[in-house]
């Protein structure tokens, strides 16, 4: 199934759906829309199979919490329940980071969910902080990748 994974950088708009889907089930379409989804060095990520996209991901510039200077953020990640545990996100954070680190050499920063602290320590990510409860989606933590 990964091997016919075609990873690919896309508009905005085109991650939504699945962010939705995934991430704000039953809101609307509005509440998936992040701030800096539009910043011209933003990075959108898609995992396609069979032209259908089952996998998004979203990098952009931000600054970390506590940390002066911008480092990248990565928003909006959700995969296919169908697709999940195969290496779909594995595929995206690699084409993702490699693409920011293209344009600009800086740290890697999310707000993780519980659920995914597992899967972003195994792409090298460390926790920093402590939990944050983020009201309606769940419990959190920063995670970071540092540059290299």
């Amino acid at each position: 199934m990964i091997e016919q994974a075609e990873i690919i950088a896309v508009e905005p708009e085109r991650v939504y759906p699945l962010r939705q889907q995934v991430l704000r089930s039953g809101q609307p379409m509005d509440c998936v829309v992040n701030p800096g989804d539009d910043h011209p060095e933003s990075i959108h990520v898609a995992a396609i199979i069979d032209n259908e996209v089952v996998g998004v991901m979203s990098i952009m510039p931000d600054e970390q919490p506590g940390v002066a200077g911008l480092a990248w953020r990565i928003r909006g990640m959700a995969t296919a329940p169908d697709f999940r545990g195969c290496g779909i996100g594995r595929l995206m954070i690699e084409f993702g980071i490699t693409r920011a680190m293209n344009t600009r050499r800086a740290d890697v920063w999310c707000n993780a969910r519980e659920v995914a602290f597992g899967f972003y320590e195994k792409h090298g990510f460390i926790r920093v902080g402590g939990l944050f409860d983020i009201e309606g989606i769940g419990v959190h933590s920063v995670m970071v990748l540092t540059a290299r």
